[in-house]
Formats: structure tokens, sequence, C-alpha cells
């Protein structure tokens, strides 16, 4: 029996006090008066109506490689963003690229979609963690997992995942934010400023991960849908108001080994959550919100399987969902499609990619842009892949 240096009679009584301890951050870090603002949903000409007498279609377009900066032989963890009022550029994509997950010189990197070249600009690195650490006053080990969105401004704000010292799991959520003199997006530099971590833990404000796209909200703010991971693994949720400023947060501890929360709108004040799960043959789990996300609660999990790895997820602007992840029958090594009417039900897998045992294609993501579907995801660690696909609609009984 391995010997203890606290006597037996204040053993509980320090169990008692990280308990209690425990129970103070928790409640300090669920702020309840958050700004209540519906979802902004999606618009594009159509309608529930419309989509409910139309069938419609899905059909691949284009694909490719998105390019790697020089000498960043690894990538992972790509997340688009639409530039709905750039004249030049359609989308944007940020991932991590360097040697080798983790490695010290690895970057965020940034490739434009050029319309008029129909292409991706010249990949260039964005961020560093050097940079960071020298903005921040504070050693920075490793640097992944970039979100973007845009401000009212068309600003670009930029959240990291960063480590001092430890793993993935003592990361804190970091935040960057173009300088207004730089809009719009450059595609050689973006003119990013550390504005600091976001304030998310209480204690040493440690273990906090950032993934998947926000949710817009009407008022022109956003919540930003994170992770815990310290041990335990929950969801989190961050919201933004219209200039980007932090407003306060929101957990849900009851749902343990799960992260990475990817979120759906279904109406403006009923949202869910997907989320990749760890546990042994699981499936992927299911919150829903109401009134705006002032109240979580967990459902069953979807008829889908899930061993550890990421799922995306996004509303379309016909009303459907549309969500990528791996299954696990094949982990990563296959990457699959499927659409709903109510991000509940969804339909048979689409094979977007499929290799053999040890190859990947995963961390997905989504966008909509110049009317189409966008997808990137990490492509057999080597390089960011993207697809582009094209919806068509016609009336019922139409061929």
């Amino acid at each position: 029996m391995r010997k203890t240096l606290l006597p037996a009679s204040l053993a509980p009584l320090l169990w008692l006090a990280t308990g209690a301890l425990t129970a103070i951050g928790l409640l300090m870090s669920a702020q309840t008066h958050l700004p209540l603002s519906s979802a902004a949903l999606p618009s594009n000409g159509y309608s529930s109506a419309s989509s409910n007498t139309a069938i419609a279609t899905m059909e691949p377009e284009a694909s490719g490689r998105i390019p790697q900066p020089a000498d960043a032989p690894a990538a992972h963890a790509s997340n688009l963003l639409a530039l709905p009022h750039d004249p030049d550029y359609a989308l944007a994509a940020f991932w991590f690229a360097g040697t080798k997950e983790a490695a010290p010189d690895v970057g965020i990197a940034m490739s434009l979609w050029s319309r008029s070249q129909n292409a991706w600009t010249p990949a260039v690195r964005v961020v560093d963690r050097d940079a960071i650490g020298a903005a921040l006053g504070k050693g920075i080990l490793r640097i992944g997992n970039p979100v973007a969105w845009l401000d009212r401004h068309q600003r670009l704000h930029l959240f990291v995942v960063g480590t001092g010292l430890g793993g993935w799991a003592a990361s804190r959520v970091l935040h960057l934010r173009q300088s207004l003199a730089a809009v719009p997006l450059n595609p050689r530099q973006p003119g990013l400023e550390v504005v600091g971590q976001l304030p998310l833990g209480w204690l040493w404000n440690l273990s906090h991960l950032v993934r998947h796209a926000p949710l817009s909200l009407e008022h022109g703010g956003m919540v930003l849908p994170m992770y815990f991971e310290m041990g335990t693994k929950y969801p989190v949720f961050a919201w933004f108001d219209a200039d980007g400023e932090f407003q306060g947060m929101r957990t849900f501890t009851g749902m343990t080994q799960t992260l990475q929360p990817a979120l759906l709108a279904l109406n403006g004040d009923d949202w869910l959550a997907l989320l990749r799960t760890q546990a042994s043959a699981g499936h992927i789990g299911v919150l829903k919100a109401s009134l705006a996300g002032m109240h979580w609660q967990q459902q069953a999990d979807l008829p889908l399987s899930n061993d550890d790895s990421a799922v995306a997820a996004m509303r379309l602007p016909d009303g459907r969902f549309v969500m990528l992840r791996n299954p696990a029958e094949r982990g990563r090594s296959q990457l699959l499609m499927h659409v709903s009417v109510d991000g509940l039900n969804w339909s048979e897998p689409q094979v977007l990619e499929s290799g053999v045992v040890g190859s990947e294609y995963s961390y997905p993501a989504l966008s909509w842009a110049d009317d189409h579907l966008w997808l990137s995801y990490t492509y057999l660690r080597q390089g960011i892949a993207w697809q582009r696909w094209r919806i068509r609609t016609s009336s019922q009984g139409q061929p």
C-alpha cells in the first residue's frame, strides 16, 4: 500500500475541500446572465415551403488539395470561413501545419479561394507560437485547432488552441483579432493581433479547447462551441457580442467523455449539439438547447457510430442539415456524409473518402459560400483536401 503524507484524520477534509472548490468553480464558470438572442438562420432564397415540395440533390462539382506552406510536410484540423462581403475571395481556410502535430515549428496556415483564379491562393503562415507567447508574456509550446469568425465589421477573429506545460488537455483558447486597418483579408497577411486568452476557467484557466465553427446570432454575435478535456470531458459554450467581445459561458458537465460539439440551429431558439465520444462502442452524442441556449438537456445518442473522432455539421440555406463523420467500423480511414431534415434522423451515408487501414481522412469542416457547399478535411496528415458540392432542386415528379 502506498504511504501518504497526510494523517488519516485529515484525508476526508481534503476531499471535502476539493469537492467544494470544484463545485464553486463550476458555478463561477457557468454564468447565468448571458445575452438572449436567437440563432441567425442561413437564407439564400429558399423557403421551408419550397423545400417541402421540391427534391434537392447534392452533386460533387470540384475537389483537390489546398496548397501547403513551404517546409510543412504535415497538416491537420482545418476550418472554413465564408467571406460573403469580400469582392475577390469567397472562402478562407485555416489549419495547422508543420513537421508533425505538436512540433515546435507548427503554425496556423491560411489560404483563400480566389473567384477570378478559381483556385486557392498560396498558403501562408499567419500565427506562430513565438509571436503569441511574446504578446501574452508567457511561453507557448504548441498551437493548433484554429476556428475563424467575422464580426459585424467583417473583421476576422481567430481562436486557437495553445498549450504551455502539459499536453493538449492543459490547453487554453487564445483569441486573435484582425486590425480594422487590415480589412478585407490580405492573402499574404491578415494582420492579426493577440487579444488574449479566453477567461474560461477559474483555476489556472486550463484545459479548454476549440474545434468547430460558431453559431451566428441574430444580434450579430455568436456562440462558440468548445470543450473541457482534463480528466472528464464535457461541452462548453461561450457567447460573444457583435464586436467579438466575450460575454460569458455555459458548461454541461452531465455528459462526460464527450467533446468537440458541433452546433446546429433547428430554428432560432432550439439548437442541437452533435458530439464526438470517447466511450467504447460509442455513438454520436446529442445535446438539445432551448430558449436560445439558456437550457441544455442530453438526448438519446444518434444510431451512428463514433469512436473518438470529430464530426462536422451545419444547416443549409434550404433548411436541411448535413453532417460528416468517420464510422467506428472503419475509423478515420473512411469519411462519410449524411443529410437530414430534422438533425436527428439521417440519410444513408455517402462515401467521400475510403482508404486502407491506417490511412486518415479526418477532422472535417463545412461552410456555405457562393451558393455551394464547401468541405475540407485532413488528408493522410500530409495536407488538407477540399470539395465543392452543388445543390440542385426540382419539383416533385420532375426528372
